[in-house]
């Protein structure tokens, strides 16, 4: 089976910061079809999770689809959200 990857060298220093396969793989695919100065620039709006109410987190957890997000506390959220 063919990756779905578009930009495997982004993908992957994507992933070696840390980032979740599906996010890394949304970065890299979206820089393959806009440019990766376009992706770049739209980036980096959103705050910090710390910086964040339990409630935020959860309302974040609950877009994204996390599942067991109303049993965890606001560490585990944080936790939840950057391995999505």
């Amino acid at each position: 089976m063919a990756s779905s990857i578009k930009d495997e060298e982004m993908y992957e220093r994507l992933r070696e910061e840390g980032n979740s396969k599906e996010k890394s793989a949304r970065i890299a695919n979206a820089a393959a079809a806009e440019g990766r100065k376009t992706v770049g620039r739209r980036g980096g709006e959103s705050g910090d999770y710390e910086d964040m109410t339990k409630d935020d987190l959860y309302a974040q957890a609950q877009k994204v689809g996390i599942t067991g997000r109303s049993d965890m506390s606001k560490d585990e959220l944080i936790e939840a959200l950057r391995n999505h």
